[in-house]
């Protein structure tokens, strides 16, 4: 049975969404959309959710005056609202504190532990409580954690429960170079296993003084290492469905860089150590700048994705974010040029172009224009949705800018033809052309069906404009300029 299962990682609780989070999720959404509605997989889970256990969540609901539980039970519906503005459709949402995910990383660990790949011992070193993380000697910089310079990271020496990491990364180095799973791009590729190759030592899987988190199975007096339990939120999951069997193993797995190392060498170990399947692909994309600034609180400029949505429209939002940059890469999104983009490529490209065609085929019964044809545009960009082999794989930027260049082709042929000045015999032809598309012109109606991925409710208003028994003209602009 074919199948797709796609994930994200599941966000901390210590904060609320900010488009940071609505980029990796909101990718995953187009990839689950395009598999499901595109490609007509009925096999398709999409997973996405929230991190709720270690110091850091404890930390935020103590500032706040609550308990761990209460701050993370008022934080996790703030992702599931943004996810709902976005358009963004999850098949499951995982928290972490769900029991049964609670039961099955204890099982798990249980498991690991009793093959002999888990044994105790001392961990003496730094500890960055943004990361979550314990810091290696070449990870500290200036004393700090580059990720979180201005939080002094805590010294630690505590009995521990440690993982065998440095046997099982040698697994995961071959199971990489035999091509047993993908790591993307191939830059990240060639990081982890420079890494990997260079010798990595045992790690902590357990914390001593963190109550906030699920109780090591065989000594209650520890408690898993966020880190841990959270990976095998993936796993426990699948086991939450009818059909346990179908989804597991993950096709792809999205994150950014910052956390591809837990992805692609820790996950792995566990994963290996339990004698469970890996994920086929872990793709780590980059960082972005707003306007050539980090992203803090501190500058002011974090953005929820409410407020993108409020001034842009849900698919404004959505299609101005992921056609900003490379996928893959870091890069700079401009929110100083958002509102030129939408009105470029918006209002006055797709919008102006369905109200043109609206007003022209106005007259006309659409039975007369409307016919059925293969759709190339899904077979061209198919490659950079589906296959990582390729190049471009992931290149949604690449997707929609192959999309807009049939915009703009149907829009030039309209102003060549200017079907207006003709007979109405003439005339129906060139927009039959236009809705039908021909051998070197793409439809209107492939154009409406390849959009549905990446702004579904703006593709359900164009077929409703041109598919029902009578041409509809729309009462408002599907994009009106800013």
């Amino acid at each position: 049975m074919e199948k797709f299962y796609i994930t994200t990682p599941i966000y901390y609780v210590n904060d609320v969404p900010h488009i940071g989070h609505a980029y990796t999720t909101l990718a995953a959404d187009v990839l689950a959309r395009f598999y499901r509605g595109l490609l007509g997989k009925e096999k398709v889970f999409f997973l996405t959710g929230t991190d709720e256990h270690g110091a850091n969540v404890a930390q935020a609901a103590e500032k706040h005056g609550k308990s761990p539980r209460e701050y993370a039970d008022e934080v996790a519906p703030r992702f599931q609202e943004a996810w709902e503005t976005l358009g963004i459709k999850p098949d499951y949402f995982i928290r972490t504190t769900d029991p049964r995910h609670e039961k099955i990383a204890q099982q798990i660990l249980q498991e690991i532990y009793d093959k002999k790949y888990i044994y105790p011992g001392t961990y003496e070193g730094w500890y960055c409580i943004g990361c979550e993380k314990f810091l290696t000697e070449t990870e500290v910089v200036g004393g700090k954690c580059p990720l979180h310079p201005t939080r002094e990271p805590v010294y630690q020496k505590e009995k521990n429960y440690f993982l065998k990491l440095e046997e099982l990364s040698k697994k995961v180095l071959k199971k990489i170079e035999a091509g047993e799973y993908k790591i993307l791009p191939e830059e990240r590729h060639n990081e982890v296993v420079s890494r990997l190759r260079s010798g990595v030592r045992d790690i902590s899987i357990s914390r001593a003084g963190v109550s906030w988190g699920i109780p090591v199975p065989w000594d209650s007096s520890q408690t898993i290492y966020v880190w841990v339990e959270a990976l095998f939120n993936y796993y426990s999951a699948t086991r939450f469905l009818e059909n346990k069997e179908v989804f597991w193993p993950p096709d792809l797995q999205i994150m950014a860089k910052d956390i591809l190392w837990f992805h692609s060498v820790i996950w792995q170990a566990l994963l290996i150590a339990a004698d469970l399947s890996l994920p086929k692909t872990i793709f780590a994309h980059g960082f972005f700048t707003l306007d050539g600034a980090k992203m803090s609180k501190s500058l002011g400029n974090v953005i929820s994705p409410q407020e993108l949505v409020k001034k842009y429209g849900q698919d404004g939002a959505r299609y101005l974010l992921m056609s900003q940059y490379p996928f893959g890469s870091d890069g700079d999104i401009s929110l100083s040029r958002f509102t030129e983009k939408y009105n470029s490529d918006l209002a006055n490209g797709l919008g102006n172009l369905v109200s043109r065609v609206a007003k022209l085929c106005e007259p006309f019964d659409p039975k007369e224009l409307v016919e059925t044809r293969e759709n190339r545009s899904i077979r061209e960009i198919k490659s950079f949705l589906v296959d990582p082999q390729h190049p471009n794989f992931l290149r949604i930027d690449l997707a929609l800018d192959l999309i807009w260049g049939k915009i703009r082709g149907l829009d030039g042929y309209i102003n060549r033809e200017r079907p207006w000045e003709k007979e109405t015999g003439d005339r129906k032809k060139i927009l039959g052309e236009i809705i039908k598309g021909t051998e070197a012109l793409t439809s209107l109606f492939e154009i409406i069906t390849t959009l549905e991925p990446f702004m579904p409710e703006t593709s359900k208003k164009m077929l409703s404009i041109f598919s029902g028994n009578k041409i509809v003209m729309p009462v408002e602009p599907l994009f009106p300029r800013i």
